[in-house]
């Protein structure tokens, strides 16, 4: 630990402003930290340059991770120059794996926290905190018991279920900055939910990094599907949605309840990273291109409206065209719903790192070109296919185009990841389910025609100044819920 700073005390800061980078487990992780700040009297400000505190909450996953969050701290390290920032604080994945070379390099960070140290923002904004507080990444994990700030836009919020990851891919580093997993009794997290729900949340969005081995940590071994049964009888919750599925511990209780239960979002989001036997080997994913085919056809037959969503690694050490054509042969067979692709990231703490037969970056680069490229058809075809159908919409707020036009998501698009439903033909508030008929479909975005309104929401019955203004779910204490709204 270095020695304290000198920086002023909370009494004479008030405003505080929030950067956010890498996954929606980060955002939730940022939102228990803005949920602290709030309730040490500090005000949250939408912009940087009126804030005297900036917290940059950083992802160190892979390069272009690590160089955006080096760029976003450079960039806000400049609000002490241009704007009124007096203290600035790094927290998360990046200062987990790098703070000591981050402390010599960047002298104009105050306070570093590691990705386990979301409760020390409250020593730091108090005054006098160690520059340095990084402890031991398996220390945390979020509890119903936080104060929390949920910051999505249209009553949609996501809730981490579990931390950490027992995993061994080669290519992977979290369980280095995260910890081995730690799972949140059912009781917690549906406490949480409950008052998510209460504050007129519609959709929960339930993540973790190994999200089909919760409970497996537990001393009575609950697992996935009694959360996510209990999660979905909470009283006025509409969706629930799982991410982060591995393929080989798929049960069918869970593929049960996204096929059966009206809450239970027929949405599998299953990274399967690649298809060539040869690779998944190299990948260390514990099952062969076979095993992938059979759960893909598993699922398909088992949840008929099923969106199935996927990510793939191209690039990775040992990747020969003959192994990347099986893939791409693999994603024409099986017309995936959403595909994401990333290039390998050569992190020097994995097992890869160690590989022969490096892939070139351009031509990993050429490679999730052409493989997005047969995606992209797939997906227009999926979304054409959807004209003419009703389909239920939580409206989000004003769309990034225009504050005019209202966007939305149907049961099939997630947030943030997937498109978005625009709509027309009549009025509609962020917060709110619609039913809407499609009338027109793009590569990833729909248009619809709004046919009928539910009863508004808690969320939707509110005033607010501004249609494009999300809301945001303030827990002050654990147990009591304040609505408010979130600039």
């Amino acid at each position: 630990m270095s020695s304290s700073t000198s920086k002023p005390s909370s009494s004479t800061v008030s405003t505080i402003h929030f950067v956010s980078l890498g996954c929606p487990k980060n955002r939730v992780d940022s939102e228990v930290m803005l949920g602290l700040a709030e309730t040490g009297g500090f005000a949250h400000v939408g912009e940087a340059a009126e804030a005297e505190v900036i917290v940059v909450n950083t992802c160190g996953f892979i390069d272009s991770a690590k160089q955006e969050s080096i760029e976003t701290i450079l960039e806000m390290a400049q609000m002490k120059h241009q704007g009124k920032c007096q203290r600035l604080v790094v927290t998360g994945c990046l200062s987990q794996r790098y703070h000591n070379e981050l402390s010599r390099e960047l002298p104009e960070v105050d306070h570093f926290l590691g990705s386990s140290d979301m409760l020390a923002i409250k020593r730091v904004l108090a005054g006098g905190a160690d520059r340095i507080l990084v402890g031991n990444p398996a220390d945390w994990v979020v509890s119903a018991t936080d104060p929390r700030t949920v910051s999505s836009r249209g009553a949609s919020a996501y809730v981490k279920i579990a931390e950490g990851c027992n995993r061994n891919c080669s290519f992977c580093v979290i369980p280095k900055i995260r910890g081995k997993q730690r799972s949140r009794s059912v009781d917690d997290v549906v406490r949480e939910v409950t008052m998510l729900a209460e504050a007129g949340v519609l959709e929960v969005n339930l993540v973790s990094q190994d999200t089909i081995a919760y409970g497996s940590d537990l001393e009575h071994g609950r697992a996935l599907p009694e959360l996510v049964r209990a999660v979905a009888e909470v009283p006025s919750l509409q969706w629930v949605r799982l991410f982060y599925l591995s393929p080989e511990k798929l049960t069918e209780p869970v593929v049960e309840l996204m096929a059966q239960h009206p809450r239970v979002v027929p949405y599998v989001d299953m990274p399967l990273q690649h298809a060539a036997d040869g690779m998944l080997r190299r990948m260390r994913r514990g099952h062969g291109g076979a095993r992938l085919r059979q759960q893909v056809e598993f699922i398909r037959k088992h949840i008929p409206e099923v969106t199935f969503r996927t990510a793939f690694i191209v690039g990775h050490p040992g990747e020969t065209d003959e192994a990347f054509a099986e893939l791409c042969e693999f994603v024409s067979w099986a017309e995936f719903d959403r595909v994401g692709v990333f290039h390998y990231s050569d992190e020097e703490e994995s097992g890869s790192y160690q590989f022969d037969a490096k892939v070139p970056a351009e031509l990993a680069k050429t490679r999730a070109e052409a493989l997005m490229g047969i995606q992209q058809s797939i997906s227009r075809k999926k979304n054409q296919a959807l004209v003419g159908r009703r389909l239920q919409v939580l409206v989000e707020g004003a769309s990034d185009e225009s504050d005019w036009v209202m966007a939305g998501r149907h049961p099939g698009q997630a947030p943030d990841i997937d498109g978005q439903v625009y709509l027309s033909g009549g009025e509609a508030w962020p917060g709110e389910m619609v039913e809407a008929t499609i009338t027109q479909a793009s590569n990833y975005d729909l248009v619809g025609e709004i046919a009928e309104r539910a009863e508004p929401t808690a969320a939707a019955r509110s005033e607010h100044p501004s249609r494009n203004q999300p809301m945001a779910y303030r827990f002050t204490d654990g147990r009591r819920v304040q609505l408010t709204t979130l600039k």
